[in-house]
């Protein structure tokens, strides 16, 4: 299976404005709200460093935790905003809306080199039904979809599926890099292949599970 996808080195991304989404679901003090570990923020830097050295204007997005649809303190991207601009070393905007008023005015002033991050998409409940008119609105924003959020790829919400109905799509580097190391391993592994799946909802891996029982000549849950 070819598991080869367009990325952002295979298209023009200089004067363009970019809706990246990104994986910033971070693990965080259930008390405070305070980021524990910055490691899905520093994974997506080399995309995020590549558009802005060519010249992109980024439109930044992502989900953190589960609020259904309600705006929650503790689960703002506000922090995240703030450490994603430390890492960087220059001033990350930060949206306090998604697609409202504060966002669009934002998006639209964007200059190339520039970065801006949306609020929480799950704060709006149309992001995990897929809306078509959410979809729209985070398109509108942009010129180029770029899909980087690995771990969510795989949900058909507005961020992930949605808006690759209304703008030209491609991967990023982080999805470019997970999907060549599980294409090498479905397609030519080493044997013996143990598969060993993590993480809470096992009824989210069960096409999954099923697709590895041929191939895997172990499966650890």
């Amino acid at each position: 299976m070819n598991y080869n996808k367009k990325t952002v080195q295979d298209v023009d991304v200089r004067g363009k404005k970019v809706l990246l989404r990104c994986d910033f679901n971070v693990p965080q003090d259930k008390e405070t709200g305070a980021i524990t570990s910055d490691k899905r923020i520093v994974a997506a830097l080399p995309t995020i460093r590549y558009l802005l050295d060519n010249g992109a204007a980024v439109i930044a997005c992502s989900h953190l935790g589960k609020p259904k649809g309600e705006w929650k303190a503790k689960l703002t991207l506000a922090p995240v905003a703030q450490r994603l601009s430390q890492l960087l070393g220059q001033e990350v905007i930060f949206a306090k809306d998604i697609v409202g008023e504060d966002a669009k005015a934002k998006a639209a002033a964007l200059k190339p080199g520039q970065i801006m991050l949306l609020e929480n998409l799950r704060f709006d409940i149309r992001e995990e039904k897929n809306d078509p008119g959410f979809a729209r609105e985070l398109a509108d924003m942009a010129e180029l979809y770029v899909s980087d959020a690995f771990g969510t790829v795989h949900r058909a919400h507005a961020s992930t599926a949605g808006v690759a109905a209304y703008l030209p799509a491609v991967s990023g580097f982080l999805v470019a890099k997970e999907l060549a190391v599980m294409g090498k391993a479905l397609d030519d592994p080493k044997r013996p292949f143990v598969a060993v799946l993590g993480g809470a909802k096992v009824s989210d891996k069960i096409a999954v599970i099923n697709n590895l029982l041929d191939k895997a000549d172990t499966v650890i849950i």
